[in-house]
């Protein structure tokens, strides 16, 4: 499992010139998966997302979780995290879950993200079309990857 994390001040998702989810200051959270990942992967990339010191304290040093400010996370489904343009121009999907296994794999890990975070987490509608807009805080932009976790 692979995520680009930002924090933001706020961010939405729009499908068909709807909103469908935004939030305010918080994460967003763009997530892929592999074919093979696991329950363990999932639940360590929600522990680890609840528990990073990305925001600021009282001193401007970033100790605090998005837990502990009271903020809020954005799930958003991407399969293009698992993108290789080893060979020619046009990207190769090949190692990103396919949609029947994927889905799934969002749906636990947007309730375990919620059940780390203790209170509901809003995502973007999966499959759809997205626009995604944010306004990133710091800017503060991480990659994690549950195989990679140092």
């Amino acid at each position: 499992m692979r995520v680009i994390v930002q924090r933001v001040k706020v961010a939405s998702v729009t499908v068909d010139a709807q909103v469908v989810a935004e939030i305010g200051p918080g994460l967003l959270v763009l997530a892929g998966f592999e074919a093979d990942d696991t329950e363990s992967d999932l639940d360590w990339m929600a522990g680890k997302l609840v528990r990073l010191r990305l925001f600021s304290d009282e001193a401007g040093v970033m100790n605090r979780s998005v837990q502990e400010i009271d903020g809020e996370i954005l799930a958003v489904s991407q399969f293009t995290l698992y993108a290789s343009v080893k060979k020619g121009n046009r990207p190769s999907w090949s190692r990103a879950a396919r949609g029947e296994v994927s889905g799934p794999l969002f749906e636990r890990f947007a309730a375990k993200l919620s059940a780390e975070l203790g209170k509901p987490v809003s995502t973007g509608v999966f499959g759809a079309d997205m626009q995604v807009a944010l306004v990133n805080d710091g800017p503060v932009t991480l990659t994690l990857d549950s195989r990679s976790p140092d």
